[in-house]
């Protein structure tokens, strides 16, 4: 047993270190690890405040210790362990306290002999006789675990893992006669890693048949079982969360709810869950996860913030990748309750206020929006709620206008509609503070596509402008009185004027473009945004446009703001041709070529 411990370990070691590149959860620990030199934890995605230092932790102290000690069969080497077992628990919790921050790739590379030192002290009976370092070494072993294996090596490492936890929970207080199991075993013709992974999977299912409840003349009996049992239940399965022969029993005790009013899960096993699930260490069913997030705000909360710092740490080259990871988060499906759809609103307008409005965040919280109203439309449950219900009764006539889908009605009517529609609701008696301003811009907002198309039919269309500038105008701002805006409209119709007379130039100058927006006496910097967004679309949809874009793009990305704004309009529009089946590759290829350049100018 313990030269297969030692043959695992170094050959995971190695095996990891010639790949390069580490895969696993978002949280990294980065450190330098020599002889009991002390660890510096490197903050990257997780909670813990850059430049943690965790105490020393001795492995060769603590690896002679448990060889010298053996299985303790002598008086002497039990009486040592005796002596020592405070000193070694408190070794054994730091340990977990530092790998939990790791994946197990990391793990091993740091701590060559890890596997080793726990293998010996789980076969150590008065070691593990000891409830809690039973449990510590659980959590150790679980933090170990492969959840993607890549190799054999780790797929045989993962197999060590679960012979030692089976070996765990078999032995102490649940398996006394050990002399009398092994032959019990052995008759049986198995061996003791099979007998115990056998014996857990008939844990589980006996747990959960429990939980589920007996049938008995058609009755059932779920809620004759205890809240106490139940939170004993999730309680036990802390150190064991990512095995996957747990999985059915954490589904199990997710659905389970047996009357009670308060909650009968532990709050340390929802948040466990919630994190195992987030770092994608176990996989769960929706239903499973979307009563986890009911159950435990604290834990959709996380998840939300948990998506948000995913994605704005992360270089976006498509919002392809952007809807794929939301997806993934099984967020938007679980918006669709109500109280979920609430507290995930909640979050994403605070962190617009936070960051002053930022445009990767803006563009998130509208590709967020038409993933979940795809999701509410592909639910086919026989009752749901309306759409419209998600939202203020104040807004509903604009929220009905703009749930409407952009690539099923004629564009310029229906944008003219939500024009008149919002100016009604501005000149109405519910706006009575800059709160309830705030409330309509963020729902204009979060179904942004609505004001790229309004820029797109200004230039490609013979539309009346007037309707759709002001649109645009109340985005860009939405603060500004009436007399104000009315200055924006002049000056933004003064720029648009001189575009639409370019659009159909096939042949076109950087100087004759520069010339046309010096024509129009831009006084205010709040029209500055509304014209960026005009002369981009021409860029992108006219072809004089298309022919000097790549040149007059640096015209109007000065500054990192306006960078960032350009880039997301440029990868929102890429993504809308796309979405929408439109064959328009060119203006495509031509967006994502220019968001290239950018990037390429702001890394100089």
């Amino acid at each position: 047993m313990e030269s297969e411990v030692f043959s695992w370990s170094v050959k995971l070691l190695t095996t990891n270190s010639r790949k390069g590149n580490c895969s696993g959860p978002a949280k990294e620990l980065l450190s330098n690890c020599c002889g009991s030199a002390s660890l510096c934890i490197v903050k990257k995605d997780c909670g813990m405040a850059q430049g943690t230092t965790v105490p020393k932790l001795n492995f060769e102290y603590w690896l002679d210790k448990a060889t010298e000690w053996g299985q303790a069969t002598t008086l002497e080497s039990q009486k040592d362990v005796c002596r020592h077992l405070p000193q070694l628990q408190e070794f054994l919790q730091q340990i977990y306290e530092t790998l939990k921050h790791m994946n197990s790739i990391l793990a091993i590379q740091q701590f060559p002999l890890i596997g080793q030192l726990l293998g010996r002290l789980c076969w150590n009976p008065f070691v593990i006789g000891y409830d809690e370092s039973q449990k510590t070494l659980m959590w150790c072993l679980c933090c170990l675990y492969s959840s993607e294996p890549q190799n054999p090596v780790e797929l045989k490492a993962n197999s060590w893992i679960r012979s030692l936890l089976c070996h765990l929970l078999s032995s102490s207080k649940w398996e006394s006669n050990e002399a009398g199991t092994n032959t019990f075993i052995s008759a049986l013709g198995c061996t003791s890693a099979d007998y115990y992974s056998h014996l857990v999977k008939n844990m589980v299912l006996s747990l959960v048949a429990e939980l589920r409840g007996n049938e008995f003349n058609g009755l059932n009996i779920q809620g004759r079982v205890p809240a106490s049992r139940v939170s004993e239940v999730s309680l036990f399965c802390l150190p064991l969360i990512t095995l996957p022969d747990l999985t059915p029993l954490l589904e199990t005790l997710l659905l389970y709810h047996g009357g009670a009013s308060q909650e009968i899960l532990s709050s340390e096993f929802l948040e466990a869950v919630n994190e195992a699930f987030l770092k994608k260490k176990i996989s769960l069913s929706e239903s499973a996860v979307f009563s986890l997030w009911l159950r435990h705000l604290p834990s959709l909360e996380k998840a939300t913030l948990y998506l948000l710092d995913q994605l704005v740490s992360i270089e976006v080259n498509s919002l392809e990748e952007v809807a794929c990871v939301i997806k993934d988060s099984l967020l938007p499906q679980a918006a669709s309750h109500p109280a979920v759809f609430r507290i995930v609103d909640e979050i994403f307008k605070n962190a617009l206020l936070e960051t002053d409005g930022a445009p990767e965040v803006m563009t998130i919280i509208q590709v967020f929006t038409q993933l979940f109203v795809e999701a509410h439309q592909n639910d086919n449950k026989q009752h749901k709620f309306p759409l419209k219900a998600y939202f203020s009764h104040h807004h509903q006539p604009l929220a009905i206008a703009l749930l409407r889908c952009p690539f099923a009605t004629h564009s310029c009517q229906h944008l003219k509609h939500i024009s008149e529609v919002l100016k009604a609701l501005l000149e109405g008696e519910s706006i009575s503070s800059f709160a309830d301003l705030f409330e309509i811009w963020f729902l204009i907002a979060r179904f942004g596509e609505w004001l790229d198309i309004a820029a797109e039919q200004l230039l490609k269309a013979s539309v009346e402008p007037d309707a759709l500038l002001w649109l645009l105008a109340f985005y860009y701002s939405p603060q500004n009185e009436n007399q104000q805006r009315t200055r924006t409209m002049v000056e933004a119709r003064a720029v648009y004027n001189q575009l639409v007379m370019l659009f159909s130039c096939t042949i076109l100058s950087v100087e004759d473009l520069e010339a046309a927006i010096h024509k129009a006496d831009i006084k205010q910097c709040c029209t500055q945004r509304l014209i960026t967004h005009l002369l981009i679309t021409f860029l992108l949809f006219s072809s004089g446009g298309q022919m000097i874009a790549q040149e007059f793009i640096s015209h109007i990305t000065g500054t990192n703001d306006a960078s960032k704004e350009v880039c997301s309009l440029l990868i929102r529009t890429a993504y809308r041709i796309n979405r929408d089946g439109e064959r328009n590759q060119r203006t495509v290829k031509l967006a994502l070529s220019l968001k290239g350049t950018i990037k390429m100018s702001c890394d100089q």
